[in-house]
């Protein structure tokens, strides 16, 4: 990205406000914000270019061995322009690495992609770790009771940390008492009466044959 004179007035005006706070004037204000949006203007515009570069080198690198000249031109464009190389483009170099051109685009692109895993393992070595629960935490997890023991544990010596106790069931209400009875109950001998015993009948024997 290259500035014109004016534009680098402005940048040098931006740099000393930046440094040396000062009441800047309207015109200055006016100037950064032109210089602001045309920078801005300037990076999506690269961005475009980039991306159509990407995509041509893409076809290209499809095409090979046939476009091995028109490959390596666009590759070499590419990295100038901030692209990162990717495991295509390096296989297909050491493919073509008995080309002179080849072998040292691949010399550099394997140094970019050795500078892309360090930069990665650098920022997963700066991420916080995660935190560690302490020893006797995890050790109250395994007693029985668990967690529900700790908490009662923690909880007897502040009565605000105590959990709720439950309201106490209500007892049964009384099963209401049977009716007595209008009359009294009848007994046995009046429900089931024993009957009287029918005297023997006194039939008239029977005549004794005459002998004869």
């Amino acid at each position: 990205m290259a500035f014109g004179v004016e534009e680098l007035r402005v940048l040098r005006r931006a740099l000393a406000l930046a440094l040396r706070p000062s009441p800047a004037s309207a015109e200055d204000v006016q100037d950064c914000l032109r210089l602001a949006e045309s920078l801005d203007e300037a990076l999506r515009e690269g961005a475009r270019l980039r991306a159509f570069l990407v995509a041509d080198l893409g076809r290209y690198r499809a095409a090979l061995p046939g476009t091995v000249a028109g490959y390596l031109a666009l590759l070499e464009e590419a990295l100038g322009s901030g692209y990162r190389p990717e495991p295509d483009d390096l296989a297909a170099l050491r493919a073509l690495r008995g080309n002179p051109v080849a072998a040292a685009l691949l010399d550099r692109c394997q140094t970019l992609a050795e500078q892309d895993v360090r930069a990665r393992l650098a920022r997963r070595a700066i991420r916080p770790a995660a935190p560690v629960v302490p020893v006797s935490r995890t050790r109250l997890t395994a007693l029985p009771g668990g967690l529900s023991g700790a908490v009662g544990e923690a909880a007897d010596g502040d009565p605000r940390k105590r959990p709720a106790e439950k309201p106490a069931a209500p007892k049964p209400a009384p099963a209401p008492a049977a009716p007595k009875p209008n009359r009294p109950i009848p007994t046995p001998g009046e429900v089931f009466p024993r009957r009287k015993p029918t005297p023997p009948s006194t039939a008239t024997p029977p005549r004794e044959l005459a002998a004869g």
